[in-house]
């Protein structure tokens, strides 16, 4: 007979899932590998609005990630779903309006699940969600992608750490006979 436990579940969430979420999704999941917690915290992402669902990552967003050593793998927007309050044990907003939206349709007991990406980075996480925001890079240039990803790449770090703290407080992977 075989015992696991299942991996810690993190989802990235912006407006249609093209720009923000995915190249926080990539980020992170990369992050979370080099870290050795691959196999143990897994990431996906999704959008708000069915806006751009079935659409693939904004070339822009590629570009930056691919500019980073980050090659993305095949992605297809979706939005988020009401069965994933429970299913994830972290629901990452990229702006106050998801976080918002997110908070006010979770279910009982699941909006502390939903926190501001940015409140894990240390220069931002004592100020209000307000304040914590990353806007959307889809209406600017290429340089809005790179700021997007300077902004998610510096809570990245407390990510992990959040991630690796989390573990500590769950039953081990366990795999046997």
């Amino acid at each position: 007979m075989n015992s696991t436990a299942s991996p810690y579940r993190i989802i990235t969430v912006c407006t249609g899932n093209i720009c923000r979420s995915p190249m926080a999704e990539f980020m992170l999941a990369n992050a979370l590998r080099t870290a050795g917690l691959a196999h143990q915290a897994v990431v996906d992402s999704a959008g708000t609005t069915n806006y751009e669902a079935g659409r693939p990552l904004d070339p822009r967003a590629a570009r930056v990630l691919d500019a980073h050593g980050l090659r993305p793998s095949t992605h297809v927007a979706r939005q988020f779903q009401p069965a994933w309050y429970v299913e994830r044990d972290l629901i990452l907003a990229l702006d106050i309006d998801h976080y918002g939206h997110l908070r006010e349709f979770a279910p009982e007991g699941a909006a502390e699940k939903v926190r501001m990406l940015r409140s894990f980075d240390p220069a931002v996480a004592h100020l209000d969600p307000l304040d914590q925001g990353i806007e959307d890079p889809w209406f600017g240039d290429q340089s809005d992608f790179e700021s997007t990803w300077q902004l998610v790449n510096a809570a990245v770090p407390g990510i992990v750490e959040h991630v690796r703290h989390e573990l500590t407080r769950r039953p081990p992977l366990l795999a046997g006979a």
